[in-house]
């Protein structure tokens, strides 16, 4: 039978792995620890939503351990809203499985009812990297609830329940919940209430970690309810119920999920977390420069490392090994993408490098035998197909080698050596129409679109007139060689000979350096316009430039291709506050071009922090730190909401007003605040 409402708890979480209880000599410090670490990072996000309708994005989601689901804190600041949720991002593009799913009821017994939620209440809620929790108090009863994660499948919630009244009381609790029209039908399991979907494979169980004394499943499936034992609370007693739920994939054990559940000590699990988040800002707070150690900026870093946090999601169906989205928050970015991932990778190495090296192994999973690397991937290719029409900038040399930079075991570089040469090696072989040693950006399947993408900057100006040309068998090029394809490439062939002198493959070290050097020179004499101080891509001829200043233009500076004479001209325009120098300093366009759209424009005007980060570190490679620092401090001053508490990071940035564009918790962005703030 359904229940009618008193008070309504939300019980649910998830997590990826589960870690050994904290040690009870060290309790008393790490507590302090907590405090500390709880202080900064409080509301530093801001969860509060209580969705609509199932596709509802109007509010951010609290995730962690790689979950696939998310939750929030409701809007309505009334305990019998629970915690809302969760969102499902085991059914593709993600999903609101319920306002709230799993609620937890408290009635009244023998004696004094349970006061009524309509009473006026004291209502506390809270989000931190660690956890959700959310207080109620009045004059006879107080409810704490906290939400964490157990594992990558299971959540846990503890709610302590404490008679404040003077009189015992007798309390019912009833746990029940109602599924949105999602494809999703509960049915009873044992002693849980399973979810099984006709959209995904994943299967649900929502369990108490103590005895149950009845389920029920009514209207059609889409129903249940649990019943608990009765609980008696004298006057001052306290009692807690936990409550888990899980979302687990196939290919992972439930037996041994369910072993995981039973053993569980919500109190060690909740000061794991802490720990594991506490240790993981401290990292980066120890690695950040000197001239950012306002407590302003290691706010941001937290935030940022949430952010990527919220993103994160354990390896399941197509995708075998853990990784980053770029944004859960937006429903086409429920992948991983091999530009975005060879940037996360980065961004992690500062706190996380297990993390850092598995994103990079996600996207060389579907590395063909040619060296080609895949733009996209899905978890679930039934729904949305992998991206094989292009692949993205090479940057991933530079991401193993900055992890490489951090760790001293070459395991992962003997892994990922071989493949690297071959991906570089693909550029040369499919995208150099003229084998003149200068690439082109292109597509496997002959069209402009997936050329264009296979940049990054999907409509950038420098492409509007762009056409193509055949190399070989799904091998195309546009008509013009690009600085910046270039200059990563250069990159590439210093960071190949610097993980080759790591493995003592001298020869090809050497080779590398050789052939680095060429090719800085022809970077600095095809693509730099001395009139204009400034590189520019050209056609394939390499004879005329194809004009458009935009922020392509200070690759060379950033791969340390540049003369310094050149960087000092490139400089001087990005510093001048009529051309790159903004609000959001070092957008993808010159504000003085004709077609500057910074509201609209994607890659035509408005400011992504990647291309920022580039600006500033070109910047730096050049011994201008000043201009570096002062750039920086404008980027994320300038930045709508990067400094506030509980606003999320976004994809990008209006470089005149500051306005946040596009999606919201974007993980390339929070990556690129990390570089920005820390030490190489």
């Amino acid at each position: 039978m359904k229940y009618g409402s008193f008070y309504l708890l939300l019980v649910i979480s998830l997590s990826a792995s589960f870690c050994k209880p904290v040690e009870n000599e060290h309790k008393n410090a790490k507590t302090n620890a907590y405090l500390q670490y709880d202080q900064e990072t409080k509301n530093i996000l801001d969860y509060k939503v209580t969705p609509k309708n199932i596709s509802d994005r109007s509010g951010l989601m609290f995730s962690d351990q790689g979950a696939w689901f998310a939750y929030g804190l409701p809007e309505s600041g009334k305990i019998s809203d629970g915690f809302s949720g969760p969102f499902l991002m085991t059914q593709q593009n993600g999903v609101w499985s319920s306002p709230c799913l799993s609620q937890l009821l408290l009635f009244g017994g023998n004696g004094p009812n349970v006061p009524n939620v309509t009473a006026k209440p004291q209502l506390k809620q809270a989000g931190y990297p660690s956890h959700l929790e959310r207080a109620y108090k009045d004059k006879q009863i107080s409810i704490e609830q906290k939400l964490v994660f157990l594992s990558g499948h299971t959540a846990i919630q503890k709610t302590v329940i404490t008679n404040l009244s003077s009189h015992s009381q007798e309390i019912n609790p009833v746990i029940q919940g109602k599924i949105n029209d999602i494809g999703i039908k509960f049915s009873n399991s044992a002693d849980r209430i399973k979810l099984t979907s006709v959209n995904s494979n994943a299967i649900g169980y929502i369990g108490a970690l103590s005895k149950i004394e009845s389920t029920e499943i009514s209207d059609n499936g889409t129903f249940y309810s649990i019943v608990l034992p009765k609980i008696s609370l004298k006057p001052n007693a306290s009692e807690e119920i936990i409550i888990s739920q899980t979302f687990i994939f196939p290919e992972y054990s439930w037996e041994k999920e369910k072993q995981l559940i039973a053993k569980a000590d919500f109190d060690s699990i909740l000061n794991t977390r802490k720990t594991e988040k506490a240790g993981q800002w401290s990292a980066l707070l120890k690695k950040r420069k000197a001239t950012f150690k306002e407590e302003g900026y290691g706010q941001l870093l937290a935030k940022a490392q949430l952010t990527l946090q919220n993103n994160w999601r354990i390896a399941a169906g197509e995708l075998k090994h853990q990784g980053l989205f770029p944004s859960y928050h937006y429903e086409w970015f429920h992948g991983f993408w091999s530009w975005d991932s060879w940037k996360h990778a980065v961004g992690l190495s500062y706190y996380d490098l297990p993390l850092a090296k598995d994103q990079i192994r996600a996207m060389f999973d579907f590395q063909d035998e040619s060296g080609f690397i895949v733009d996209c991937v899905y978890r679930d290719t039934t729904i949305e197909a992998h991206n094989y029409r292009d692949t993205k900038p090479p940057l991933a040399a530079w991401a193993v080698a900055k992890i490489a930079e951090k760790e001293g075991a070459l395991d992962f570089i003997e892994e990922m050596y071989p493949k690297l040469k071959k991906y570089h090696n693909w550029w040369y072989t499919n995208r150099d129409h003229d084998k003149d040693g200068l690439c082109e950006f292109g597509s496997t399947d002959g069209t402009l679109i997936a050329a264009k993408w296979e940049s990054g900057m999907d409509n950038a100006i420098r492409f509007d007139n762009s056409k193509i040309v055949k190399n070989s068998a799904k091998a195309y090029s546009l008509n013009q060689e690009s600085v910046d394809l270039n200059a990563y490439l250069f990159a590439e062939k210093i960071y190949l000979a610097f993980l080759a002198e790591k493995l003592q493959l001298w020869n090809d070290a050497a080779t590398y350096i050789d052939s680095a050097s060429i090719l800085k020179e022809r970077i600095q004499n095809q693509f730099y316009d001395q009139e204009d101080g400034w590189f520019y891509d050209t056609n394939l001829e390499g004879t005329s430039f194809i004009k458009g200043t935009g922020s392509e233009g200070w690759t060379a500076l950033w791969a340390n291709a540049a003369t310094q004479q050149q960087a000092e001209m490139v400089k001087n325009q990005m510093m001048d506050t009529k051309k790159f120098y903004s609000k959001v300093p070092f957008q993808t366009m010159s504000m003085d071009h004709p077609k500057f759209d910074p509201l609209e424009g994607y890659w035509r005007g408005p400011n992504w922090l990647d291309q920022a980060y580039f600006g500033v570190k070109a910047l730096r490679n050049y011994g201008f730190d000043q201009e570096a620092d002062k750039a920086t401090v404008q980027i994320l001053q300038g930045a709508e909401g990067l400094m506030e508490q509980g606003k999320s990071i976004r994809e990008n940035y209006h470089p005149i007003t500051g306005k946040g564009l596009y999606a919201k918790n974007f993980s390339w962005s929070a990556a690129h605040i990390i570089m920005l703030l820390t030490v190489d």
